[in-house]
């Protein structure tokens, strides 16, 4: 395996840490291209003994299809990292700083020694059930703290943006390559759009947390907003879906991670008070999931471990039938363990 090598730091990043005074400007800083993913340019850098994550966000996505988000958004991320680091400092790194305007944050950098990626650790079956619980009992702390603070609503109420991020490159897109579901998912991406109950994170996926001997950390929170919890819940557990197809092998863990999720994130809601009636969130919830799995088959952005036609099928088969029958969360959970998933996954290895 070919290891990165450092290069200098480039010149958007160096002149704005020169001007926030971290450096001077005739310093040489040499630095390591990170994985950003779709959305973000990010830089890993020493300077005197600390290590930083610098982030820049794109104005256009890393994707096949056209997708084009605000750069504001990195500083919704800021505001999100800073409320969340304050509630409890092992749930998110701190931001040290941010411009709006430049679309740029900085951040400690959290070493891959502690602070384990839980995409990796799923796809190794290094991961356990209790990791998925804690990750759901944490995300319902912030959403029950967050939805019991009004003064919230003003500094994040971005749900044109989440609009533009979320509910339109995953429900709408979606519904344009499946017409007979337009009324269906547009209707979804309306009552997400119109439910505003608390502080969400909008991208809770295994490649944005880390486990750490404190446990899961929360990061990339560029979908941030004042919207509906259920979105966050059916995110995540889309990917405990998702990644049964990717490795069928370990598909009773991702079954066991996703009903340990739910636990969690149920005693989190117990521990700090609920905001709304749980079944009515959960119904939200198991509404969207199904949309979610098929929007990332066919959707903006697609996944990009399932490839093959057959597991494409069979994705677009579950998340259908489940929209049709209106199951609840736990239903679904068993739906994926049926004998057509282990067809279909096999048919590619």
């Amino acid at each position: 395996m070919i290891r990165p090598e450092r290069q200098p730091l480039p010149a958007a990043f160096h002149d704005w840490l020169c001007a926030l005074g971290l450096f001077q400007a005739g310093e040489a800083v040499q630095a390591l291209a990170l994985q950003g993913g779709v959305s973000s340019d990010i830089w890993q850098f020493e300077y005197q003994g600390r290590a930083y994550c610098v982030k820049r966000a794109l104005p256009r996505l890393k994707v096949e299809a056209t997708w084009e988000a605000p750069l504001v958004r990195n500083a919704y991320e800021a505001d999100w990292l800073r409320y969340v680091h304050q509630l409890d400092p092992s749930y998110a790194p701190g931001c040290l700083a941010n411009d709006v305007d430049r679309g740029m944050l900085l951040m400690p950098y959290l070493p891959a020694s502690d602070y384990r990626l839980w995409k990796s650790l799923l796809f190794e079956g290094q991961s356990t059930a209790e990791q998925a619980k804690a990750v759901g009992f944490r995300l319902a702390h912030i959403h029950a703290v967050s939805a019991k603070d009004p003064a919230l609503l003003a500094r994040f109420d971005h749900m044109a943006h989440f609009h533009t991020i979320r509910l339109e490159p995953y429900l709408l897109a979606t519904a344009i390559r499946h017409p007979d579901l337009l009324d269906r998912l547009s209707a979804l991406a309306q009552r997400c759009a119109r439910t505003k109950k608390c502080l969400i994170h909008g991208d809770v996926s295994p490649k944005n947390l880390l486990i750490s001997p404190r446990g899961p950390m929360f990061l990339d929170a560029e979908c941030a907003c004042w919207g509906d919890p259920a979105f966050d819940m059916a995110f995540c557990l889309n990917h405990l879906l998702l990644k049964r197809v990717w490795v069928a092998s370990l598909s009773g863990l991702y079954h066991e991670s996703f009903h340990s999720f739910l636990e969690g994130y149920r005693e989190g809601v117990a521990r700090y008070g609920a905001w709304e009636d749980q079944h009515a969130l959960e119904r939200r919830a198991a509404d969207l999931l199904p949309a979610l799995s098929l929007a990332r088959i066919d959707g903006k952005s697609p996944v990009e471990y399932i490839q093959c036609d057959a597991q494409k099928a069979f994705v677009r088969h579950q998340a259908r039938a489940a929209l049709a029958a209106k199951l609840d969360l736990e239903a679904i959970n068993e739906q994926w363990l049926s004998k057509r998933e282990s067809d279909a996954t096999n048919d590619d290895h």
